[in-house]
């Protein structure tokens, strides 16, 4: 019999009570028993305190089988919904309401040569997907066996999880990083109203660029919703209203001012991470620490990252991944360890394309004409007769928009047609890597997304090595920050291959970080992207790393929380000089002038700070800037505060003759707004404001019920990051998972997954975390056998059908 709502919050206010402690003195792990057909050999998993699934099998074909298994017991729900929106099968199950959603997902789809796509994986990956998909399979023949376990969404819902083929697991793309289509439209856009010149205001160049309109392109004239397809196929499910899930207690929402311009701009608002290795020299163990944190979409329950052990004879690998994906992406294999951070190389590009004034199904390439090829699919639609979705390509990519009337077509270039780029799953050429060579060696395959790939080993190594595809644009003044033509005067010719790309192997400084900054050394050939995220995480980074001796897994977990925000030390002070008649905006400054940088939930300086900074002084600004395209919403997706600070230091470059007075001013008049909206939702006394009153997080279940809220600190400028949305200032995108690897004494590694390893309701582990999390802790990423076998929950043993459990 299944748990009851009331058993379920009882069983996870129990875990949030025990995770930080392991398991009940003299208590016995439970013990299960299953058969299943399709494994060669018995398989052990250990599932321990912390809800993590520790693996043992005795061959590796065997093991990704219950990876796919295990996975599926957790997350089937997660990853059957996953797998319909990438391959356009909602409506089968939802509806005709998904019918477009469905269409959209489709265009993306990789429909190349299948043999050439394994081919472009490490070694040995479709055996893997094999094996991974038909353990997916097993859970849900298993659940039809066992009608009473099936996840209760799916019995809300009204329909089954699918069962899985290895090409399912690659052919999907649509959730892969990298995109800056949004930023090239968004550019058009505000070069159309201002000229390309006031492009200087939306994002930082590096390395330094000053943008040209492509010829032939007329940013005028590009629709609004160009991208309104792509956005469809990338956006993840809504579910339909009145379906709800328990997921835990729901407090009342958190009251929060709404100080932001007009509209929402921040639902695609971009993720970030933070890596880094500390060289022996550094440490107070002699051994390498590796930390990583990174930055996705955190509102989800479950999270995208899953934490899992594999151990088979030659693999012993634990760490985190996509649920939906075998091997880890972050963690160690007894030998080295490895994170990464996000590198935004420019993988997309958005095509313009002339229709023939006569017949709409060609377009101008060169000196003729072609025609869309065009794909015709039958889409299953639950209670209705197929829908036929005619999908459009031309010879870049997927036609995203047409329009007949001004013809005009548009279509979207990306490098998810090419084989081998499905996300993360390069990962598995390092999963047994011993050493940097090896490591290397295998990131030769990885393509997307664009990453730096931080390491260290048990000798005392540390590294960095940057990957993903980067094409080689070729045409006048072709660098994909804007739109171009389709008529082949902007191609692509090929790719960089890994072997231009930089590498560092133990800096002299001791360690390595990377926080999605440029750092590409200057002049390199190579340059994968013109727009990365502001230097300030990293120069926290750099700060604190730099100063370090003796240094700790727990001093990296610290560091991970870090919430000193280096742009609020670089603008607080231009306020020392200044002086106002108006009381709000003495206020103001009196608060602002003691306040020391950090953006904690208890600060007050903080909570003005914030609001003062991103919610009024940044629009502010770019109406000086940018007059007529300051309400772009783009502007807004990813906040630029760095360039708002560059022309505070150089005022007279960005706002003309006595371009200081104009500063000052504008710093002066924004500040009252910004106090009186703090004052009208919190109280006209500053003392009594917290920037955790205002800055929520709450982990929300796709289908209703919620963990939170709960306050948060940080910024989008601290390491411990948090991108919020200005209109509510709820916490979009932070690090949901962490984790510090002692590279050598692996046992003392920490982790953290919120809200919990589970993603059903009714399991123990389904926010057992959060309460751990919320309170920036970790938990022991328990490695060898005794320890994993101290902290031992519950043993699983699956044995081929037939076989006797002994």
């Amino acid at each position: 019999m299944r748990p009851t709502t009331r058993q379920v919050l009882a069983l996870t206010c129990l875990g949030a009570l025990l995770v930080g402690a392991g398991p009940v003195p003299g208590s016995r792990p439970g013990r299960e028993v299953v058969g299943l057909p399709g494994l060669d050999r018995p398989v052990r998993v250990t599932v321990d305190t912390w809800g993590v699934s520790h693996i043992r099998a005795e061959n590796s074909d065997d093991l990704f089988f219950a990876q796919g298994y295990t996975a599926a017991r957790d997350r089937l729900f997660q990853i059957d919904t996953w797998r319909r929106d990438g391959l356009g099968e909602l409506s089968e199950v939802l509806g005709s309401a998904y019918v477009a959603q469905d269409t959209a997902s489709r265009l993306f789809l990789y429909r190349g040569d299948m043999q050439k796509e394994w081919e472009s994986y490490p070694a040995g990956t479709r055996e893997i997907a094999t094996e991974f998909a038909a353990g997916i399979n097993a859970y849900i023949d298993w659940l039809a066996e066992n009608p009473a376990a099936m996840p209760q969404e799916f019995q809300k819902l009204g329909y089954r999880p699918a069962r899985w083929k290895p090409e399912d697991l690659v052919r999907i793309r649509t959730h892969a990083l990298g995109d800056n289509l949004r930023n090239e439209l968004a550019r058009a856009q505000i070069t159309c109203a201002d000229g390309i010149g006031a492009t200087k205001a939306f994002r930082k160049l590096e390395p330094a660029r000053t943008p040209e309109v492509p010829a032939g392109l007329a940013p005028c004239d590009l629709p609004a919703d160009v991208l309104a397809t792509y956005d469809l196929a990338t956006a993840g499910v809504t579910f339909p209203t009145g379906t709800t899930t328990p997921a835990g207690p729901t407090p009342a929402p958190a009251p929060a001012p709404a100080p932001a311009p007009a509209g929402d701009p921040f639902a695609g608002a971009a993720g970030g991470s933070n890596a880094w290795a500390l060289a022996p020299g550094r440490t107070a163990s002699g051994r390498p620490v590796l930390a990583a944190d990174p930055h996705r979409a955190s509102s989800g329950a479950p999270a995208n990252r899953y934490l899992v052990h594999l151990s088979a004879p030659g693999i012993n690998v634990i760490g985190a991944g996509e649920p939906w994906n075998p091997g880890v992406s972050f963690g160690h294999n007894g030998h080295i360890a490895f994170g990464l951070t996000n590198m935004p190389v420019d993988q997309n590009d958005l095509y313009v394309y002339e229709l023939h004034p006569d017949d709409p199904t060609r377009y101008r390439y060169r000196d003729g004409w072609e025609s869309f090829r065009t794909v015709q699919e039958d889409v299953a639609v639950k209670g209705a007769a197929p829908a036929r979705a005619a999908l459009g390509f031309t010879r870049h990519g997927p036609v995203v928009k047409v329009d007949e009337a001004k013809k005009r077509a548009y279509a979207v270039r990306s490098v998810w047609t090419e084989p081998g780029t499905s996300p993360y799953l390069g990962s598995l050429a390092f999963q047994r890597a011993k050493n940097f060579s090896e490591f290397t060696r295998g990131l030769a395959a990885w393509k997307t997304p664009g990453s730096h790939l931080v390491y260290a080993d048990a000798r005392g190594d540390i590294g960095w090595v940057p990957v993903g595809m980067v094409p080689r644009r070729t045409g006048a003044g072709y660098d994909g920050l804007l739109p171009v033509p389709g008529d082949g005067r902007y191609e692509w010719d090929g790719f960089h291959s890994q072997d231009e790309m930089p590498r560092t192997l133990n800096p002299k400084q001791g360690y390595f970080a990377t926080a999605n900054e440029y750092n590409f050394p200057p002049g390199h050939p190579v340059t994968p992207a013109h727009e990365w995220h502001p230097r300030f995480r990293k120069e926290r980074l750099d700060e604190v790393l730099s100063a370090a001796r003796n240094a700790t897994v727990q001093d990296s977990l610290n560091l991970q929380t870090d919430q000193k925000s280096l742009f609020a030390t670089r603008l607080v002070p231009y306020l020392r000089t200044l002086a106002s008649d108006d009381p709000d905006t003495r206020k103001a400054l009196d608060v602002l002038r003691g306040f020391d940088g950090v953006i904690a939930e208890g600060s007050s300086g903080a909570a003005l700070f914030e609001i003062w900074s991103m919610a009024v002084l940044r629009p502010a600004w770019l109406k000086k800037v940018a007059p007529r395209s300051a309400g772009n919403p783009w502007y807004f997706a990813v906040p630029e505060a760095g360039l708002m600070l560059e022309s505070f230091a150089d005022p007279d470059r960005w706002f003309g003759p006595g371009g200081a007075a104009v500063r000052d001013r504008l710093l002066l008049d924004t500040l009252p707004a910004a106090f009186r909206i703090l004052a009208g939702a919190r109280g006209p006394d500053p003392a009594a404001w917290r920037w955790g009153d205002l800055q929520t997080h709450t982990f929300r279940h796709p289908l209703g019920g919620t963990f939170g809220p709960v306050p948060r600190g940080g910024s989008y400028q601290t390491v411990q990051y948090s991108a919020y949305n200005l209109l509510n200032l709820q916490q979009m995108v932070g690090p949901v998972f962490r984790m510090a690897v002692d590279v050598g004494d692996w046992d003392a590694s920490r982790a953290v997954n919120a809200p919990g390893q589970s993603g059903d309701p009714t399991s123990p582990h389904y926010g057992d975390l959060h309460r751990l999390w919320a309170g920036n802790g970790t938990f022991p990423l328990v490695y060898t056998p005794s320890a994993v076998e101290r902290n031992a929950r519950k043993h699983l043993v699956l044995l081929p059908a037939g076989r006797q459990p002994t």
